[in-house]
């Protein structure tokens, strides 16, 4: 009882941060049709400034901090480094994020040096769950991650901008010619997945408070093959591949046998995956135009 409770808490707490990762990934990707491969480095850049900020003592201030200066990070990627190449080829996109990426970690290692941060924002201890020991800090990361997906769900469903980032993903040329602004549309898409990174940087260090210039590598990577997994482009495929993925490796590493092949079987499930249903549980096929 108390390994499957715990094992339960930690794999839906994990498939929460990265659920939160991917919808960034599948939000840039449905509207502005672009992998934006500088987001897992988004979250390394939030755990800095949570790092920076916590000097002062204040954990809310430090995280406040960190989600204000991803957003603007964000923004100023989408102005500087995408924005210009709206309407070029997908490959040209695809190495313009390759490089922002491997810029943020270059400026990272510049100005913080190799060596490992150790960053503590919560002291946190354990409660008593059904006579379970469960961190708090898994149940914080559980009850955050549900609430942001279901505010982002009724944004999107409900509020006038959030039918306008609909209408931009479903067709750009109808929708401008509508009235909807589409750059700015996909400003605060990146903004929105700015935020959602700076966050995920926060449970991350909750979970292992180990800050280097790779910090948000392999959780962005491990986030986009649960977009893949769920359906790339689809809020509710993201929160589901998340879920699964994070089962997924909590569930590997009590396995002592194949725990030092978790990240494998979690790649080897994309590939089945893209095998048998290619556009993933929840994406849909596009039709294109011509």
């Amino acid at each position: 009882m108390e390994l499957f409770l715990t094992t339960l808490i930690n794999g839906l707490s994990l498939g929460g941060i990265y659920a939160m990762i991917a919808l960034g990934y599948t939000m840039v990707y449905g509207i502005a049709k672009m992998l934006n491969f500088a987001h897992g480095d988004i979250i390394m850049v939030g755990g800095y400034t949570i790092y920076v900020f916590m000097a002062t003592k204040n954990p809310f201030l430090a995280i406040f901090m960190a989600v204000l200066f991803c957003v603007i990070l964000g923004i100023l990627i989408e102005k500087i480094a995408y924005k210009p190449l709206r309407g070029a080829s997908p490959l040209a996109v695809l190495i313009t994020a390759i490089g922002v990426s491997y810029l943020l970690q270059s400026l990272a290692l510049i100005i913080f040096k190799s060596a490992s941060k150790t960053v503590t924002v919560f002291e946190l201890k354990s409660v008593s769950l059904f006579g379970v020991p469960v961190q708090i800090s898994a149940l914080l990361t559980l009850a955050v991650t549900v609430v942001v997906m279901v505010v982002l769900t009724l944004f999107i469903k409900y509020t006038r901008l959030g039918r306008a980032m609909i209408a931009v993903s479903e067709d750009k040329g109808a929708a401008q010619l509508m009235g909807i602004n589409v750059n700015g549309i996909i400003t605060v898409t990146f903004a929105i997945g700015s935020a959602l990174a700076a966050l995920a940087g926060l449970f991350l260090l909750m979970r292992a408070p180990n800050l280097t210039n790779t910090f948000g590598a392999m959780p962005g990577i491990k986030a986009f093959t649960a977009a893949v997994i769920g359906g790339i482009g689809s809020i509710p495929g993201a929160m589901l591949g998340g879920i699964l993925l994070g089962f997924v490796e909590c569930i590997a590493a009590k396995i002592t046998v194949i725990a030092p092949y978790t990240d494998a079987i979690e790649f080897s499930i994309l590939i089945i995956i893209l095998l048998v249903r290619p556009t993933g549980f929840l994406g849909k096929k596009r039709r294109e135009k011509v």
